[in-house]
């Protein structure tokens, strides 16, 4: 299959000025990658999650307005565990729902984790907030986690909270300006300034990822809380980073960043790249812009990674 570079896009400088970029990478057909976003359409229509491979949308799934798509996760048997604002659930490929989880009044969920073949980390945003871990055999409740939040409202508290490949939980405290770990009996055992931390990862080699939201930052921070390799909102000539959600390290070292540009208007969201690939070098080698379908970008998963998602192989 040949593979042609794509014709410069008029795309916003941080200013808000239009300049020619031609993006890097082979667009949709870079790599396979189910992918959903938080706030499709304005909530006025429907929110839809995607499988793209070779390079065309696959598969599809559609949720009301009223709902919001944060977190999705395609287990190793095709099915896709997501959150939904209101709830979180698992779907096959044939559309079927196997598992839900309903969200009670005055909360909502925006973690949606499967950390084993039965089980799904979800946190619940509310007064209290909490961290559960459902079983989605059984339906009970194996564990429930109260959480530490500020005063202004429950949508703001926490986006993608993980449990780690050593059994502890990393938490973006998102209205807190902090990412916490806890250890099993919720006692904090490390922690780092963040300002509006949306996601954080646990890598490989014992640092953190973490992402800043409205602040536009990708940092790596060590043990010592040092950031060690950081991208900045306007590293990126042409592509500045507005609303950084999703992070994820691959296995070949790059990250992949989500670009969420919801909070813009519809004219100018959509002249905005939604997900960037970048070396450790910071070197650009895949830059998405698909407005026809694809929609703001809050999580995307690379399908050809190596490792078994609900074993917490990947780093995400």
């Amino acid at each position: 299959m040949r593979f042609f570079r794509l014709a410069p896009f008029l795309l916003l400088t941080a200013s808000g000025a239009a300049q020619p970029v031609e993006l890097p990478g082979k667009g949709l057909a870079q790599h396979p990658f189910l992918y959903c976003g938080e706030w499709q359409g304005r909530g006025t229509t429907e929110q839809t999650m995607y499988v793209v491979r070779d390079g065309k949308i696959a598969w599809s799934y559609s949720i009301p307005p009223s709902q919001e798509l944060g977190d999705c996760t395609m287990l190793s048997n095709g099915n896709i565990v997501f959150s939904r604002r209101l709830g979180a659930s698992e779907i096959t490929p044939d559309k079927r729902i196997v598992w839900n989880y309903d969200a009670p009044a005055d909360t909502e969920i925006h973690t949606a984790q499967p950390i084993d073949k039965d089980r799904v980390l979800i946190v619940q945003n509310g007064n209290p907030a909490k961290l559960l871990i459902i079983n989605k055999t059984t339906g009970l409740t194996e564990k429930e986690m109260i959480l530490q939040t500020g005063k202004h409202g429950i949508h703001g508290q926490f986006r993608h909270v993980r449990m780690t490949k050593d059994g502890t939980f990393l938490v973006p405290h998102m209205d807190l300006g902090k990412v916490v770990e806890y250890d099993r009996d919720g006692k904090e055992i490390w922690s780092v300034d963040a300002p509006s931390a949306w996601a954080a990862v646990r890598l490989k080699n014992g640092n953190t990822l973490i992402s800043g939201n409205q602040h536009g930052y990708v940092r790596e921070v060590n043990r010592k809380g040092e950031v060690v390799w950081e991208i900045a909102k306007d590293d990126f000539p042409g592509m500045p980073l507005l609303t950084v959600q999703e992070v994820d390290r691959l296995a070949n070292g790059n990250t992949v960043i989500c670009n969420w540009s919801g909070s813009l208007p519809l004219a100018d969201g959509h002249r905005v790249v939604q997900v960037i690939e970048v070396t450790n070098a910071k070197k650009v080698v895949w830059a998405l812009r698909y407005w026809d379908r694809l929609g703001p970008a809050s999580a995307i998963q690379i399908l050809d990674e190596p490792g078994i998602p609900e074993h917490r192989d990947l780093q995400r």
